[in-house]
């Protein structure tokens, strides 16, 4: 399964397959019907204490996965339904975060890809 991340300020393209908002709270200044997500998953999105501690800080990074994959596995079921959902079209997680490198979605993509690796 291909799986990418896409952040909520770039327009969709046909190749994105199935579009999911990762984030908590919706992305600034963006309309629904500009963003063109099929879903919006706020409760696999990092607990907003995490958010707040992670601040983006690359330095973090390693650390916030950890954490964020702990609140992940508590989310397991949903997981497997949203790959399911995906099905051979794809999965794009959309974020609003300015850092491409270090977001929730990036982090997410690393699970999810373990996930599929372990469980199939």
């Amino acid at each position: 399964m291909k799986i990418q991340i896409k952040r909520a300020y770039e327009p969709p393209s046909p190749g994105d397959g199935y579009r999911v908002l990762v984030d908590r709270v919706w992305p600034r200044g963006i309309t629904r019907e500009s963003l063109q997500v099929d879903a919006w998953l706020k409760d696999l999105a990092p607990s907003t204490a995490l958010r707040k501690w992670f601040a983006h800080e690359p330095e973090k990074w390693k650390a916030f996965k950890q954490r964020y994959f702990t609140e992940l596995d508590e989310h397991a079921e949903e997981i497997r339904k949203l790959v399911h959902s995906a099905g051979a079209g794809g999965l794009t997680l959309v974020y609003a975060a300015r850092n491409e490198k270090f977001n929730n979605a990036a982090a997410m993509k690393k699970y999810i890809e373990r996930m599929i690796a372990v469980h199939g």
